[in-house]
């Protein structure tokens, strides 16, 4: 499963599962691009990943801000010289259901997690029709596939990442580049921790709790994502575009919380 050669954008790439897809990348010989709005963390996994012996730029951006998709793969193809591959991972999550969900939330949420992720992917489809080749892999959400009891709007927002993901498959097949998504389950990164302290109690115990509901009965690393994202953006999975790629220890064949 080898990347010499190709070159990776990651977006939201400074910690959790997007900074596991970088690494994961990296260790198989790809040049990346490390996105992010923290430029302390960004250096940070830009080190790491140049200690890998492979070439990796960081940018500080906002994905939010107008023409930042443009920019996102301008840069790239500048700095390292074309765009094989874009992860696109930034996100962020309000709790809430819709009364309780404030406009500026919904349109914050939407902002980042749906229009961001079409206009930097339509920006890298223009780049890889030129090279003759591509793929995408969005990071969406098994909250996309089934919801999830007062998060509405991150639950919409991932529901557009899947459609988002079928349509341009379709749009693009033809032009040999494949999209696909990661749907995560209960990942154990940062964005987890914050919902369970938001709830109050002990984190440790409030994890076990959580896992007791995976079949598996553990959550994953987000190394365990990056490995599937890696898999999908790989020659390996040539002939998979258009899938929506669940990695939740069971969760999504299940009717609710498993015994």
């Amino acid at each position: 499963m080898g990347f010499d050669g190709k070159v990776v954008l990651v977006t939201g790439s400074t910690t959790g599962i997007g900074e596991a897809c970088a690494r994961a990348f990296a260790e198989a010989g790809a040049a990346v691009m490390v996105q992010g709005r923290n430029v302390e963390r960004g250096k940070r996994v830009l080190h790491g990943i140049r200690g890998m012996g492979v070439k990796a730029e960081f940018l500080e951006a906002d994905v939010r801000e107008a023409g930042a998709g443009d920019r996102l793969v301008a840069e790239t193809v500048a700095r390292l010289g074309r765009l094989d591959v874009l992860v696109n991972n930034a996100g962020i999550l309000y709790s809430g259901t819709a009364l309780e969900t404030t406009d500026e939330q919904w349109n914050d949420i939407m902002a980042v997690n749906v229009n961001a992720l079409f206009f930097i992917s339509r920006a890298a489809v223009r780049q890889m029709i030129k090279q003759g080749s591509g793929n995408i892999v969005n990071i969406a959400s098994e909250w996309g596939l089934n919801g999830e009891e007062g998060h509405v709007a991150y639950c919409t927002s991932k529901g557009a990442v899947l459609q988002i993901t079928r349509c341009m498959a379709l749009d693009h097949a033809r032009d040999n580049i494949r999209v696909n998504s990661v749907c995560p389950g209960e990942i154990h990164t940062q964005m987890v921790d914050d919902i369970l302290n938001a709830k109050g109690g002990d984190l440790e115990a409030n994890l076990k709790e959580l896992a007791k509901g995976v079949p598996m009965k553990r959550l994953a690393s987000p190394d365990e994502v990056a490995k599937c994202v890696r898999f999908l953006a790989s020659d390996e999975a040539s002939y998979v575009t258009a899938t929506n790629f669940p990695v939740d220890g069971g969760n999504d064949a299940t009717g609710g919380a498993f015994p």
